[in-house]
């Protein structure tokens, strides 16, 4: 018996000698970089809003990440040295095991929150990498930053819902990675953030909070949590709604329309005004940057509707030079833009930002 015993102990240290040989780095660690609005706490860090992203550089032939969803209705896209798988975490810290067998040489990682802040957050603890492993620093950020403000078109809701129509709700369809905003910023290289939300209006919407009482904020759940602007300042901002804000002026019923304006409809003057006020405190916390007010390309875009026209009497009250408007081409099919739509928006923003901005 004694001599299990022993047999057994030794196991144990050997076990434990093995687990401390993995390469463990906590989310604190300076080698790992972070984008988009997250949160700091005691022991993880808090993704929650599209478009979040971690990133790291290793050199080692393995790679894992300890997380916690919130609810296990999150999905990433897991990039290494390129080529994506996608990973669900559920709603107990585990580590998953993203790569093994790699060359033994430098790779590349990314870690990229696809679905939105209501399908809950998720904590990130760290990374581990094989014995002997590597991490290696990060090459300087990128000089380019953009940053979007949009609704579920923004966010790649149902965008790889390919049998439904490009209309369900669930989190596996959702992938900010390949919105026209995610395109955007990849094709550029640029520093990406995104702040979006299906259902999101300017003055109502499917949401109980419109965009002006969302946008300020780091924690989207919490009202009393603020970003500090100043510590992400985009070259280009995006802003892309008002889709919500028709779809609901059809809906004099809906809860959400009765809540902000009870049995009458809002005059085009509020409207317009609401609109302005957002983009002027969209310029208030960023002095320099060149905004773009967007439409599209649902049906709020069709230029039989009075919404382009909203948006271009507010941005001319503006009188702003660095401010300008651009439409996207009303797509003309149903539910929400698929993966060629919005690569087609993709093409089109980037096609007027090369004509029109300068970085």
């Amino acid at each position: 018996m004694r001599v299990y015993r022993i047999v057994f102990l030794f196991a144990v240290l050997f076990m434990g000698l093995q687990a401390n040989a993995q390469k463990v780095i906590g989310f604190k660690d300076e080698h790992i970089r972070y984008m988009g609005r997250v949160a700091y706490q005691t022991d993880a860090v808090k993704l929650m809003w599209s478009g979040s992203w971690v990133q790291v550089n290793f050199t080692g032939t393995e790679a894992k990440v300890s997380l916690k969803d919130e609810r296990g209705d999150n999905f990433f896209d897991v990039i290494i040295d390129g080529k994506i798988v996608v990973l669900h975490p559920d709603a107990e810290k585990r580590t998953y095991t993203l790569a093994k067998g790699l060359s033994n040489g430098m790779h590349s990682l990314f870690i990229f929150k696809r679905t939105e802040w209501a399908d809950g957050s998720t904590l990130f603890y760290g990374f581990e990498f094989n014995q002997g492993a590597e991490v290696n620093p990060l090459p300087p950020a990128k000089n380019r930053k953009i940053e979007f403000y949009g609704d579920s078109i923004t966010s790649g809701y149902g965008i790889e819902d390919f049998e439904g129509g490009n209309n369900s709700y669930l989190p596996p369809f959702k992938n900010n990675y390949l919105s026209y905003a995610g395109l955007t910023a990849k094709h550029y290289d640029a520093q990406y953030s995104c702040i979006s939300k299906s259902g999101i209006g300017v003055t109502v919407g499917y949401t109980d909070m419109t965009m002006p009482e969302l946008y300020d904020r780091l924690d989207p759940n919490d009202k009393n949590s603020h970003w500090d602007f100043s510590k992400f300042t985009p070259d280009v901002v995006v802003v892309n709604l008002f889709q919500n804000d028709a779809s609901m002026m059809r809906q004099g019923d809906a809860p959400q329309f009765k809540a902000r304006f009870g049995n009458q409809q809002p005059s085009e003057e509020f409207i317009t005004e609401a609109y302005r006020k957002f983009i002027q405190n969209i310029r208030s916390k960023y002095p320099n940057a060149q905004i773009i007010c967007a439409l599209g390309s649902m049906d709020a875009s069709k230029e039989s509707l009075p919404w382009r026209g909203y948006v271009e009497k507010a941005v001319s009250r503006l009188n702003d030079k660095a401010i300008m408007t651009h439409f996207f081409d009303y797509k003309n099919t149903p539910g929400h833009p698929s993966v060629e739509e919005q690569k087609t928006m993709a093409d089109d923003l980037i096609k007027f930002i090369d004509n029109h901005v300068k970085w």
